[in-house]
């Protein structure tokens, strides 16, 4: 267990964010494959905290939900009315204190807070737990009552700035629109991520005043608080200023999310995964890598894709939770819940919806769709082939333009191709049917019946010529005077009506 590790993290997440003007809570906008709060949540948990409460409000019923699904172990704290950061952290404490659950929900075990709480915000994405573990470490050290994170921005127009005496401690938190010149020159800047002690915050909470312009209980206030009685105020200066952007509309949720593609692609390249074109390759923060894969443009990987040692992905491929093996080449694809063996081959234009699974050395080729199919080891599906709801064995190929007919309507059904068949272009597969080992279907043909291992299935109507039908049926047609040219010409005449011969 950390030194450093807090009694709690409280994320405050109530906000409504009019100004990204949705129904969705502003929290639960996603980039990178990740809610904003999930990315929050993600950091804190760097921390180890004790306990991570996320206080909701606005469409706290979709933030709650959420959270129960993807963010197992936090608890959530209502601010039934937005009062103030002040009074969103109020809520979370005395939540912990007193073990009272939101409306509905089960109470829990009422806790003891000593030590530190950290509290940070619900739409800062960039935040990473390194940096918040720094902060953790810095209060620690300089045995703060508060320590402030800090970024150096480059324009600190519109933020607080961080005002310090001689010996570094933070003397003041002062917002634009109240400091002189002389603090508008300042350029390092309040986060709105804080380091407490515990036991100094739960009482300077119960001090905060609310007569402001807003009439709101501000958070910022304990420092002023905390200092006239004595305790030190500091501040903890983050190396990148980027990570304490916050997403208040859709362009600075764009940006944010440019930012953390870049940071993920960025860590892939230095884990030895090449990048060909970063500008244009788009990743989830759940995706994983081993050294020597290559991403070419174009490409989006999302979910939980993993791309396997020596794979090449793209370009314009766009794989959802989707598993590429070691050596595989997955090209213009669109890839869903599949998995692709080691050494396989799949596109141009392919579709592998959920429940795909292509052992080693499979092709699945241009225009193939499969869905719910798994394919063994060295079998080919070169192309124009729908294959759904399917088992096919190894070192088969799959002739041109098949389509395996699993849908009657009501049901789905299953159709099993053998190890070593050789089907025909232009195949029907009526399931539910079965292929033996070794089988052979000839092309054009419907299959219908099982077709015994060894056997050759032939399953179409004999073809029959009636001579003279254009000139009778289409008279002075192009068609009827091309055919009287040849004829003058002295064209090959008719062959005779004759049956197949396979």
């Amino acid at each position: 267990m950390s030194a450093n590790r807090p009694a709690a993290v409280v994320v405050l997440a109530a906000g409504e964010g009019t100004r990204m003007k949705s129904a969705t809570p502003k929290v639960l906008h996603e980039i990178c494959g990740r809610s904003l709060v999930g990315h929050v949540v993600d950091s804190a948990r760097a921390l180890d905290p004790e306990h991570l409460v996320v206080v909701v409000g606005h469409g706290r019923e979709q933030v709650t939900a959420h959270l129960t699904e993807t963010a197992e172990g936090v608890r959530t704290a209502v601010q039934h009315e937005r009062l103030g950061t002040g009074h969103a952290v109020r809520m979370a404490v005395e939540a912990l204190l007193t073990g009272a659950g939101p409306a509905g929900a089960d109470d829990h075990e009422p806790v003891t807070l000593a030590g530190t709480i950290i509290v940070t915000c619900g739409d800062t994405p960039l935040l990473t737990g390194d940096t918040l573990r720094a902060l953790a470490a810095a209060h620690a050290a300089d045995g703060n009552a508060v320590t402030v994170l800090s970024a150096d921005v480059p324009d600190s127009t519109g933020y607080g700035r961080i005002v310090r005496d001689p010996s570094g401690a933070v003397t003041a938190i002062v917002e634009h629109k109240e400091a002189t010149e002389a603090q508008r020159a300042i350029t390092e800047i309040n986060s709105g991520v804080f380091a407490f002690d515990a036991a100094l915050l739960i009482d300077a909470l119960g001090k905060v005043r609310t007569d402001n312009s807003q009439g709101e209980e501000y958070l910022t206030d304990v420092l002023g608080i905390v200092r006239a009685e004595g305790h030190r105020v500091g501040a903890a200066l983050m190396e990148d200023h980027r990570q304490i952007l916050g997403v208040n509309n859709r362009v600075q949720l764009a940006e944010a999310r440019r930012l953390l593609n870049a940071r993920l692609l960025e860590q892939a390249m230095l884990a030895g995964v090449t990048v060909m074109d970063p500008a244009s390759t788009w990743v989830d923060a759940s995706v994983t890598f081993e050294a020597d894969a290559v991403v070419l443009p174009g490409s989006q990987l999302l979910g939980a894709t993993h791309v396997a040692a020596g794979a090449e992905v793209g370009p314009h491929s766009r794989l959802l939770d989707t598993v590429v093996g070691e050596g595989a080449v997955v090209s213009n694809t669109v890839a869903e819940g599949a998995e692709v063996g080691p050494g396989a081959s799949v596109g141009p234009f392919t579709y592998l919806r959920p429940g795909t699974r292509l052992g080693g050395k499979v092709k699945a080729g241009s225009f193939v769709e499969m869905k719910n199919a798994s394919v063994g080891e060295g079998t080919k599906v070169p192309h124009l082939s729908y294959v759904g709801d399917a088992s096919i064995g190894e070192h088969s190929n799959i002739g041109a333009a098949s389509v395996f007919v699993n849908y009657d309507g009501v049901n789905k059904h299953r159709t099993t191709i053998g190890s070593h068949c050789r089907t025909g272009a232009d195949n029907m597969f009526v399931a539910p049917v079965t292929v033996g080992d070794g089988a052979y279907t000839a092309a054009g043909s419907v299959i219908t019946k099982d077709v015994p291992a060894g056997s050759l299935a032939v399953a179409r109507g004999q073809q029959r010529n009636i001579p003279g039908w254009v000139a009778r049926k289409r008279p002075g047609s192009a068609a009827a005077q091309a055919a009287a040219q040849r004829e003058a010409e002295g064209g090959p005449e008719d062959s005779p009506e004759s049956d197949d011969q396979d």
